[in-house]
């Protein structure tokens, strides 16, 4: 697939974050006109591997509605969040307005964000669950990510494990419940193409834009993506909750989070590298 149609293909998603925005503006899942809890978003290791962030430069990749950026900043970094949706990047504003949070949001491609924030370079590079399916080439993001880092700095990834992708979000008619693997977990067949009138949150049916275009990108494709832009691979934990119940058989776990019964598999993954 060219350049020119992995362009076209990521316009389609901007397209479809754009009409999904309202729809989680207003949903119970991110829960905006509650009090807001950004930390919910993120496991207890996330905040082991990230350490101190009082005083850094954090960078948050493909931010959507900025609910994680707004954790950065309340842990005293100077926060910037980069999303390619112009409704996500002015929801983000107001939100981050009313929780009374200085953080500065950026509409751009994350293949445009070294342009988009004119050179700045960052102690942390944070992007996760649910962005990295939406990028068609990953060493082209992992170099922009070296790019954007202070020597020194970190790339923080935490993504949904692609074992989870490959794994079907419903059984099929006239299947059980068991859990099947009905896609590819390596990438390189291309993207798969969803035309979805309801995201994975509740509401109402999204209007316009329905089209969207996801890439698989197995563990070995982004280690060695990482590897290959000049950064080490420091720690990659893979951890079985996540912070929902995507399926219907999950048991909370005493953290708050959700996890499938026996037998334990991942379902989410953190990746720490330094430039």
């Amino acid at each position: 697939m060219t350049s020119a149609e992995h362009a076209r293909l990521m316009r389609a998603n901007q397209a479809n974050w754009d009409a999904r925005t309202p729809v989680h503006v207003t949903s119970r899942f991110y829960g905006l006109d509650e009090d807001l809890d950004p930390e919910r978003w993120f496991a207890a290791f996330e905040w082991e591997d990230l350490g101190e962030l009082s005083g850094r430069d954090v960078l948050h990749l493909q931010c959507h509605l900025g609910t994680e950026t707004l954790a950065f900043a309340r842990r005293g970094a100077r926060a910037v969040g980069l999303d390619f949706s112009a409704a996500s990047v002015t929801a983000a504003r107001d939100l981050a307005a009313k929780s009374g949070l200085d953080v500065t949001y950026v509409q751009a491609n994350v293949y445009d964000a070294v342009k988009a924030l004119e050179g700045r370079r960052f102690d942390v590079v944070y992007t996760g669950k649910g962005a990295l399916c939406y990028l068609p080439d990953l060493d082209r993001w992992a170099d922009v990510v070296a790019r954007l880092l202070r020597p020194g700095g970190r790339l923080y990834v935490v993504e949904f494990h692609p074992l989870l992708h490959a794994l079907g979000p419903k059984p099929g008619p006239g299947e059980g419940p068991e859990l099947l693997l009905r896609h590819d977990y390596l990438g390189g067949s291309g993207p798969v193409h969803r035309d979805a009138t309801h995201t994975y949150t509740d509401g109402p049916a999204v209007e316009g834009a329905t089209d969207s275009y996801e890439w698989m990108h197995g563990m070995g494709e982004v280690v060695t993506a990482v590897t290959v832009a000049g950064m080490s691979v420091r720690r990659l934990r893979e951890s079985d909750e996540l912070p929902w119940p995507r399926w219907p058989r999950m048991i909370r776990t005493d953290s708050g989070w959700w996890r499938l019964p026996e037998p334990r598999i991942p379902l989410l993954y953190g990746l720490l590298a330094l430039r």
